[in-house]
């Protein structure tokens, strides 16, 4: 009977640890996944603002009409 209790605690012990895994893998991914998100928004904002400074240049140089 200690033989059948020890495998089903151990059992049980083996599908937490899975279940405690798949959690950490899905924060992991969320995390990876906010920060893509937040450097294509920062590379976004650089682009924007290197054209508002290249039109800056053109402007003030007469290039721009």
């Amino acid at each position: 009977m200690d033989q059948t209790k020890d495998a089903f605690k151990a059992g049980e012990s083996k599908g937490q640890a899975r279940e405690k895994t798949g959690q950490m893998v899905d924060k992991a991914s969320e995390a990876a996944e906010s920060a893509q998100e937040s450097m294509q928004q920062a590379g976004q904002q650089i682009k924007a603002k290197a054209q508002g400074a290249a039109d800056a240049v053109k402007d003030a140089t007469g290039m721009n009409k």
